[in-house]
């Protein structure tokens, strides 16, 4: 069978190793539940040849009784075999989605751009989905029945080793034809699962987007591409299930094979005088109990031919790498570094913000910055001005290190910023963009993101000190208000107080605004520019405004044009030069210029 063996057997050791102790009893159970399994076939055996030679009817019963507390036994530790297996199952499963979904979420954006949330998913969920019988129902049918079928073979050869020689040839023969289709069914089935991550895809899409889909009239347009995605998955589905029940249709035809010529070999033993009528029994017998664990070894092939998909696409997905990585292994990139600036900690308070010769495209497109060089020093703030497409936002992608600059360097705190370690750029810069996520969950969770370590008074004082503690009390529920779908919906400008507390509750030393002012309305305007009074106290601030109220918080001005600096400096000397770019869009009007 063409089996990666080793990506089998890295997430079997990965995933089960922190279960050494299930493990351990679940093998146990399989192994006494094998023997059990083994002796019941020797205790009818002895039953039918005492009572042929008129044992004592004392020595009957036992048997008998026997035969009935083995029988008990061997269903008793299956069933708790079972629930051990799916037990581990389901743990391997869950840390294995754990450690997808958070690769994920470390991985760049150009990975993020070019996967839908649905594809994720399905990988995330469904192809993990599709391991659970892999991690529990592999080691308990698999290495179980494999062990039953070496068990049975042995008996049988104890009792004639013609017989247990043509047993072996069929078992042989059995597994020789299941794992030689599995190599052409593992690959349909990786398109299948393709095909229902592409779907799902586009379902996430469509769904997010329904508001703008019938505000097009485009419903009909959107359901004829989800019917041919839907077709390509029932058609790589189907060529899949196919491919499949060759197996099934085989195997049983093998079965009936083997089990009438076990028939056979039994009468003919017994004819022949070699064999008593218990023996006879017991060679048919333990025919037939072979096509058992034969069978189930069939459905496993079947599983596995699934979870050979799985693994591939689990493997492709943990293979992907990001570009932008903590300290040493980002510095790569950058021989110029010492190694001594590894991992260097970010200070504490407000942060300088230094930008060399800074080059960027995305993608490999045409750069979207151009040698762009400024410096903002640690407590002053940066307007950072210009039209749609100038790279405005780009540059905060690149404090944020969503990117890395093509060419140049970024300085915070006087420290390359490569050099910094991830945690410490992302704990030390915050960013209020326009577009804020709500998460279905209570106004507490979407305002600590989850963090149980900050509790209430913390929130009651940051809520105050922004001035927004009688806007959060007066939602229904106050902290307990349930917001997302289901729950109650904020309006642009309540989503943005949101943001800021976030921001507020992290405190970092810089503060970037991404537009985070375009979309007030008229109730919580005075809110948020109290709140943003005291969010840039004693930090550093870059803001992005088309507001001309916005824009004048600041100490200094950086205009873009087309990715290059146009003009930079002091703003109240910029305001006073009649030849400055700035002093035109005062003029003019920082709307309608920069429209």
């Amino acid at each position: 069978m063409n089996i990666p063996l080793q990506p089998y057997q890295q997430l079997l050791a990965r995933y089960l190793k922190p279960q050494q102790t299930q493990v351990v009893l679940l093998a146990t159970l399989l192994f006494v539940g094998i023997g059990l399994q083994l002796l019941n076939p020797q205790v009818i055996r002895y039953f039918i040849d005492t009572a042929e030679t008129g044992g004592a009817q004392n020595a009957l019963l036992l048997a008998a009784l026997l035969y009935i507390g083995f029988s008990l036994a061997q269903r008793g530790l299956a069933l708790w075999a079972d629930y051990v297996a799916q037990n581990v199952g389901w743990r391997a499963t869950n840390g294995l989605r754990h450690d997808l979904a958070l690769h994920c979420l470390r991985l760049d954006m150009p990975f993020h751009k070019t996967h839908t949330p649905g594809e994720l998913i399905e990988r995330i969920d469904g192809d993990v989905t599709a391991l659970a019988n892999f991690f529990s129902q592999f080691s308990l049918h698999v290495l179980g029945n494999a062990l039953l079928v070496v068990g049975l073979l042995a008996f049988i050869y104890r009792e004639d080793w013609r017989a247990g020689l043509g047993l072996t040839l069929y078992a042989l023969a059995m597994l020789l034809l299941l794992f030689g289709v599995q190599r052409f069914t593992a690959a349909r089935w990786k398109s299948a699962r393709q095909a229902r991550a592409e779907m799902f895809g586009y379902l996430e899409e469509r769904i997010s987007g329904a508001e703008d889909i019938r505000a097009a009239g485009a419903e009909a347009y959107a359901v004829h591409r989800l019917l041919g995605l839907l077709r390509a998955s029932l058609e790589r589905g189907r060529a899949a299930f196919v491919t499949e029940n060759l197996v099934f249709g085989l195997t049983n035809l093998f079965f009936v094979s083997g089990y009438a010529a076990g028939l056979a070999l039994g009468v003919y033993l017994y004819s022949q005088g070699q064999a008593s009528i218990g023996t006879a029994y017991l060679v048919v017998a333990y025919v037939g109990m072979l096509s058992t664990p034969l069978h189930r070894l069939r459905e496993q092939v079947q599983d596995l031919q699934q979870a050979t998909a799985s693994i591939e696409r689990v493997n492709e997905l943990l293979t992907i790498q990001p570009h932008v990585t903590s300290g040493k292994s980002a510095t790569r990139v950058a021989r110029d570094l010492p190694p001594s600036t590894f991992h260097l900690p970010l200070s504490t308070g407000p942060l300088s913000v230094e930008f060399n010769q800074v080059s960027f495209a995305y993608d490999g497109d045409e750069n979207v910055l151009h040698d762009v060089s400024f410096c903002l020093q640690a407590g002053r703030a940066l307007g950072v001005l210009g039209r749609t497409g100038s790279g405005k936002t780009t540059l905060t992608r690149l404090l944020f290190r969503l990117y890395d600059p093509a060419s140049g360097v970024i300085r915070l705190d006087d420290n390359d910023l490569r050099a910094a370690s991830l945690s410490d750029v992302r704990s030390r810069v915050g960013m209020v963009t326009q577009d804020v996520q709500l998460f279905q969950a209570t106004l507490r969770d979407n305002l600590t993101f989850f963090n149980p370590r900050l509790r209430d008074e913390q929130l009651e004082r940051a809520l105050k000190e922004l001035s927004l503690w009688e806007w959060a009390v007066s939602l229904p529920d106050g902290l307990n208000t349930r917001l997302g779908a289901g729950g109650l919906g904020l309006s642009a400008g309540e989503a943005q107080l949101l943001a800021f507390t976030r921001v507020f509750l992290k405190d970092p030393g810089l503060v970037i605004l991404d537009e985070a002012s375009s979309r007030l309305d008229p109730a919580t305007e005075n809110l948020l520019e109290r709140a943003i009074d005291r969010l840039f106290a004693n930090r550093t601030a870059l803001i992005i405004a088309h507001r001309l109220q916005t824009v004048q918080r600041a100490n200094d001005i950086l205009i873009l044009d087309e990715g290059r600096v146009a003009e930079a400096g002091p703003r109240l000397a910029l305001a006073h030069d009649p030849h400055s770019r700035f002093y035109g869009l005062l003029q003019t009007g920082l709307m309608e210029a920069l429209a």
